[in-house]
This record gives structure tokens, C-alpha cells and sequence, in this order.
């Protein structure tokens, strides 16, 4: 009979073994896989032989990725973690199936998913030093902004906030010493402004080649745009909003395209402890294996509603409207416009009366859901602007922002008209 010596070294060389097997048969799959459609990508999470490829093995070969709802893992050894997995803070096997899926839609070569949207964007910006500079837009996401202006006041990290439409205004303030991040969103949220991803990342590259162009792709997810591929250094979303697509469950995600940056941004998510719990990993995959048939439908319903709104002579902002400024920009970039657009009415009370004479759509924040949802930013998404600030990036108190779900689009329509009535917007004859 061995020794318990003897028994543990065995143990551990059995383990060894096994996850060679694995990473070879996951080289070998990831070599040979072929690349289907999108949304074919995303509702095939690889799991052939019980390997997926995060390497994690499903002894099982069950249906749905386990929820492996663990703090802790038990080892087989005093050196650690031979099976790859000591504490959930640092990996856990269901994440690391998400992570492994929403790499690969997303075309990275890694992808993290963390706590929150706003979770992942503090993430990515620990890669930021004090004395150092942020270029982002002037019409964002007001977490974001407040974000940024924390920064400023507490970390002595200055944004350049400039008009990303524009490469030549980004370029106007890259500074090849200072320039760390340009941070773009595209389309903005809640003007729908286009930015030329693929322009601003060469010129940032060129210039800055310390820099790093960020994407906050969240409106049009992997499914209608892969920023990595257009040039982009690193892709994140809140993974609340489309790739969730029901509100219940909070997730941010990165998707990182180049290996050594990927491990610095792993170092911070396991340092802060803000990777995704086990079941929201969990419900967070399953969300993502519907994203296309829910995106075509809530995009199919947004171009009707965007046609009824310019025929009732509104100025709406959508980019699939032949209209918008860059509209042939963002077709050459992406697969589809989307499912968000903000309409003018000219008046902040009308405004208030519409959102509020709605009973289809909810008055809400956020979007991707799939029920409908209304806003006016100035007072809620984007409240946290200063009104001086808001007045000085020129966006419209009265703006409504719509975001629309799947429900039948006659009904969002007819909803719409009797809001507009009540705010005593009739339709002329």
C-alpha cells in the first residue's frame, strides 16, 4: 500500500494529465471549429465531448452549463489549485463558460464579465494613471460621465470630452505622452451619434501607441457589431441590458483582443472581486442564446415606430434612417440599427405628458428588455449631467428616448397615438 505521500503526488499527476488532455483537445477544437453565423454563434455554446472552450470539463454532457454555486473549491493537494479553481472570486466554472462564449461572439480573445456595466468600465479604467488623460465623448451615458468626473476630482485623471463624430476633433487632443483611453460609444446614448471606429483607432494608434480605443458597444451588442474586428483594443457592454434581455440580473462585460492586455485586466477584476456570481453567469448565458430572435424582432419593431414618428413630423434620431447624418457610416460597420431611438417634440411639458400618458411602455431607465420602455434622459438616464453641461453638449431637454421590446408593434403604435393625443399632439387629417 502506498504511501498518503505517494497517493497525493499520483493524485496530482492524474489531474495534471487530465487538463493536458483538455487543453489539447480544446487547441485542437478551437484550430478545426468552424465559424457559423451569428445567430447560430450565439445559441451554440461549445461543449462537444464535455469540453468547452474554457476548458472546463462536463463530465455529464449536460444541456444547460451547470451552476456551479461555490465559493470554494476543495483541492487534491497542499500546493493549490490543481484543477484550476481555488476561490469563485478568482474563476469559477460556470463564468469561465460564459467567458468563453461571449469571447467567442464577440470575436476577443478573452472576455470577463463582472458585477456591472458601470462594474466593467471602473475595470477597465484602473489601466489609467493619476496625471494621465481619457478622451471621450461629449454625449455618453450619464453613469459614465459621473464615472469620469470622480476621476478627475479624486484621481487626478482629466477626460477631454469632444465631439467623436469627428476624428479630427479626438486627434486635436491626443497627447502621445498623457492619451491612455479614447472611450467611444457608438451609437451614443441617447443622440444616436456615429463614430468611425475604424479612422479614430488607426489615428489613435498612430499617435498614441500607448493608447487604448474603448468601445462601449452595449446598443448594438456582439450580434449587430464586433468593434474588435473594426480595430478597436477593448469591447464592453452592460450585460444588463441586450445580452441579459429580460432586467433581471446586473452584468457588465469586456472583451479584450490582445492576450497581455487581457491579464492586466484580469488582475484588477480578481483583485476588486467583482467578477459575476455563479447564477447570474448562469442566467446571464442563457439570455445570450436568444439575443438574435430577440434583437430582430425589437429592430424590425423600431423601424416601424421610427416611420411613424417621421410621418408625424418629429425629428427622430435612429441609424437606420437614410436621413441620419451617419448613416452609411454605421451600415458599414454594423449588421443592423438597432433597437433605441430619441425623438424631439420641441416642448419639455408635451414631453412630460407623452412619457407619462403612455401605458404599454414603461417610464424606465435602461433598455435592451423586452418590453418596451420610455425616458426622457435629461430627467433620469442623463439626470446626473449638470443641466449647465447638458445645455453645453447640446442635448435637448425635451428629448424621449424610446426602447423597444417585442410586443406586437401595432400595439406600441396605437399606444404611442393616444399618448400623443393626450398630450394634445392630434394627427392631421
Amino acid at each position: 500500500m502506498g504511501t498518503i505521500d505517494e497517493t497525493t503526488a499520483t493524485a496530482a499527476a492524474l489531474t495534471a494529465l487530465q487538463l493536458a488532455d483538455t487543453e489539447a483537445k480544446t487547441a485542437a477544437s478551437t484550430a478545426t471549429k468552424r465559424r457559423y453565423r451569428p445567430a447560430t454563434e450565439l445559441v451554440t455554446v461549445d461543449l462537444a465531448d464535455g469540453t468547452s472552450s474554457s476548458g472546463v470539463r462536463d463530465l455529464y454532457n449536460s444541456a444547460s452549463v451547470p451552476i456551479y454555486q461555490s465559493a470554494t473549491f476543495k483541492q487534491t493537494s497542499a500546493s493549490g489549485a490543481a484543477h484550476g479553481y481555488d476561490y469563485s472570486r478568482s474563476g469559477n466554472p460556470t463564468r469561465s463558460h460564459l467567458e468563453a462564449h461571449l469571447a467567442k461572439i464577440m470575436g476577443a480573445s478573452r472576455a470577463y464579465a463582472v458585477s456591472s456595466g458601470m462594474g466593467a468600465l471602473d475595470v477597465i479604467t484602473r489601466l489609467v494613471k493619476a496625471g494621465e488623460e481619457i478622451v471621450a465623448g461629449d454625449d455618453i451615458y450619464g453613469g459614465t460621465n459621473r464615472l469620469l468626473q470622480y476621476l478627475s476630482t479624486h484621481g487626478g485623471i482629466k477626460t477631454h470630452h469632444v465631439n467623436t463624430t469627428d476624428p479630427s476633433a479626438i486627434e486635436q487632443v491626443l497627447n502621445p505622452a498623457k492619451t491612455r483611453l479614447v472611450l467611444l460609444e457608438t451609437p451614443t446614448n441617447p443622440l444616436i451619434k456615429i463614430a468611425d471606429i475604424p479612422t479614430i483607432s488607426r489615428v489613435v494608434h498612430e499617435r498614441c501607441p500607448n493608447a487604448l480605443v474603448v468601445v462601449d458597444n452595449t446598443m448594438m451588442s456582439p450580434y449587430l457589431q464586433n468593434t474588435l474586428e473594426l480595430g478597436a483594443d477593448i469591447e464592453y457592454h452592460s450585460g444588463t441590458k441586450y445580452l441579459s434581455g429580460h432586467h433581471d440580473l446586473m452584468a457588465g462585460v469586456i472583451g479584450v483582443r490582445d492576450n497581455a492586455l487581457a491579464e492586466r485586466i484580469y488582475f484588477v477584476i480578481n483583485a476588486t472581486g467583482c467578477g459575476l456570481t455563479p447564477f447570474d453567469g448562469w442566467l446571464l448565458l442563457r439570455g445570450v442564446k436568444t439575443l438574435a430572435v430577440r434583437m430582430d424582432r425589437q429592430q424590425a419593431n423600431a423601424e416601424k415606430i421610427c416611420d411613424f414618428l417621421v410621418k408625424r413630423g418629429f425629428k427622430v434620431h435612429y441609424p437606420g434612417l437614410q436621413s441620419h447624418p451617419q448613416y452609411e457610416l454605421h451600415k458599414s460597420m454594423s449588421r443592423g440599427a438597432g433597437a433605441v431611438l430619441s425623438f424631439e417634440t420641441g416642448d419639455i411639458a408635451i414631453s412630460e405628458k407623452i412619457v407619462e400618458s403612455a401605458k404599454l411602455w414603461g417610464i424606465s431607465v435602461s433598455f435592451g428588455c423586452v418590453n418596451s420602455l420610455i425616458s426622457m434622459p435629461c430627467r433620469m438616464s442623463h439626470a446626473s449631467i449638470p443641466a449647465a453641461v447638458r445645455a453645453a453638449r447640446a442635448l435637448p431637454e425635451d428629448l424621449i428616448r424610446l426602447c423597444i421590446g417585442i410586443e406586437d408593434v401595432d400595439d406600441l403604435i396605437e399606444d404611442l397615438d393616444q399618448a400623443l393625443a393626450r398630450a394634445g399632439l392630434v394627427a392631421q387629417a
